[in-house]
């Protein structure tokens, strides 16, 4: 089999999984029409006052930070295990890579982005 059908049986048992799953979710589903399905709560307890509630900035950093880190090692990870293939090439392309990931780092820092205050 080759590697494009392969993949074709893999997209279509993807997508008839998927399906089946949605279409089971609503077939099993319990069905209740009450208007006070739609109310916002906390833990059970009626809430006071406006629901919406502001975050500080500093957990939405955080949070970016992570996901620049977090989608840096997931990209290093398919590299290393080619780098010997790879060539002077790759590992100039990643070296780029990284360094640009270390520019934001130390920008983040000096912003005092890393710091809990």
């Amino acid at each position: 089999m080759s590697n494009s059908a392969l993949f074709l049986v893999v997209l279509i048992t993807a997508i008839f999984m998927v399906l089946a799953a949605l279409i089971l979710a609503i077939l099993v589903a319990p069905k209740s029409t009450n208007p006070l399905k739609g109310e916002p709560y906390e833990c059970g307890i009626p809430t006071r006052g406006p629901s919406w509630a502001q975050f500080k900035v500093g957990y939405y950093l955080i949070a970016i930070l992570f996901l620049v880190f977090d989608v840096e090692t997931v990209l290093l990870f398919p590299w290393a295990t080619i780098f010997r293939s790879a060539g002077v090439e790759g590992l100039i392309l990643v070296s780029f890579f990284l360094v640009i990931l270390a520019l934001g780092l130390v920008y983040a820092w000096k912003k005092g982005a890393l710091e809990w205050k």
